[in-house]
């Protein structure tokens, strides 16, 4: 009936199919982008997505519609081709993005979570980055000292191949914590003094990839 409000669509009950729809609000908060810049966009930056399907990008695209937190504009093609859509944030979208980057709990500190939280850190509060980077250096220590124990344990029965897998995940676990302690200090610096020398243009995480402050991150090649 009339004056009624619309119900929102369900929405998705997977965490890789939220994180998708949190990322494009994510790109779409700089301006409006087609599908084809977005997937372009979400394949190179964020690795959780490298392998994303049109298939999985426009169901996306229209439970963001369907929600009234993006709006689809057709452009005027020539005759016979497909009409380009253009995807824009509105003003819902950009209120429930900023609640979005707001929350900072567990779930911001697991693997393709927080990958995908850190790409938007420059549109996150200062309060927010630190309990995420805390709590993310947490998760890892925790991770580390099971890798740990575990090697410690069962080292006698682990072959050569084995071993050295499980030392390549301590390593990379000690690497990643010593990056977070790094953020860490910057963001506590920068608390203190948020001058433009608190940070650096890029800063190097210990995979090889390098997270712009615009939040973009790029592979650093040798």
């Amino acid at each position: 009936m009339y004056g009624e409000e619309v119900p929102k669509p369900d929405r998705p009950q997977s965490r890789r199919a939220a994180l998708l729809e949190f990322a494009v609000l994510g790109l779409l908060h700089d301006g409006p982008l087609h599908g084809y810049e977005l997937r372009k966009r979400l394949t190179t930056a964020l690795g959780i997505f490298r392998a994303l399907s049109y298939g999985s990008l426009y169901p996306a695209l229209k439970r963001l519609v369907d929600a009234g937190w993006i709006h689809e504009t057709q452009e005027p093609t020539l005759s016979g081709k497909r009409p380009r859509i253009t995807y824009e944030l509105t003003a819902d979208g950009k209120e429930h993005f900023q609640d979005l980057v707001a929350a900072s709990g567990p779930d911001a500190w697991d693997d393709d979570d927080f990958d995908v939280r850190f790409a938007f850190f420059s549109r996150t509060e200062a309060q927010v980055r630190l309990r995420i980077l805390e709590g993310r250096r947490s998760r890892l220590e925790e991770r580390l000292a099971n890798i740990r124990d575990a090697s410690a344990r069962n080292r006698e029965r682990m072959d050569g191949y084995t071993l050295a897998l499980q030392q390549h995940g301590e390593d990379a676990a000690e690497r990643e914590v010593r990056w977070l302690e790094e953020l860490i200090v910057a963001e506590r610096r920068a608390a203190l003094d948020p001058g433009p020398s608190a940070y650096d243009d890029t800063t190097s995480a210990p995979n090889g990839t390098t997270t712009n402050t615009n939040g973009t991150t790029t592979t650093n090649k040798e």
